[in-house]
């Protein structure tokens, strides 16, 4: 069977691609399982940037098919920020929470209304070959005055999803938020890319083994 490394190691993510990759006919491999301690600068601008530089350093890396993502939160009372810099908004070494109660404090004066925002993931499916497809995805919502929700990671209790009844992220449950997120919308355009380049790397991989017959 192909492998195909998801180059994450976040306890959150690898959850949300184990079930959004759960159709494709692949072994899933995370880099801890194969001992890799990749330090990858995410020097990009954008979002997309940053998910070719980790993708293209992990198949590299690994010799293997990788999907990599870069995701932020966009808020558009603070000019889109904290966007590509959403994981070190709150400086180095801070969790989620730290985040997520910056971001609160800096819209404390902003009225209902006027906190609009969405996540964005944009994810890249890098070969070894150093071929790259990417595709993106969007959700939005707006940012609530307090955390909510036992589900999800990240700036999730704050985000207030548009079209679920006012409930946040966080309180989806994740059969839900995999179907809607960010990050399920942008697997959800690269799948027929992935399908394709399985196809070809499978259709490869046969002609080399009938080659050794």
């Amino acid at each position: 069977m192909i492998q195909l490394l998801v180059a994450t190691n976040n306890p959150g993510k690898m959850r949300e691609y184990q079930e959004l990759l759960a159709g494709l006919p692949v072994e899933i491999l995370y880099p801890a399982q194969l001992g890799m301690k990749l330090e990858v600068e995410e020097s990009g601008h954008t979002f997309e940037e940053n998910a070719r530089i980790k993708a293209l350093a992990y198949a590299r890396a690994s010799g293997l098919l990788t999907l990599a993502d870069d995701s932020g939160l966009e808020v558009d009372a603070l000019g889109g920020a904290p966007g590509v810099r959403s994981a070190r908004y709150a400086g180095p070494l801070k969790n989620d929470a730290d985040r997520y109660q910056k971001l609160l404090s800096a819209l404390e004066n902003v009225p209902p209304g006027q906190r609009s925002a969405r996540f964005r993931c944009v994810v890249a499916l890098a070969q070894p070959d150093g071929t790259v497809h990417t595709a993106s995805g969007v959700c939005e919502g707006e940012i609530g005055f307090a955390p909510r929700g036992q589900y999800g990671f990240g700036y999730d209790p704050v985000f207030i999803v548009h079209g679920t009844g006012g409930q946040t992220m966080a309180e989806l449950p994740p059969s839900r938020k995999n179907q809607i997120s960010h990050r399920a919308r942008a697997v959800q355009a690269l799948w027929p890319t992935l399908i394709q380049v399985l196809t070809e790397t499978r259709r490869v991989s046969d002609d080399l083994g009938q080659e050794g017959d």
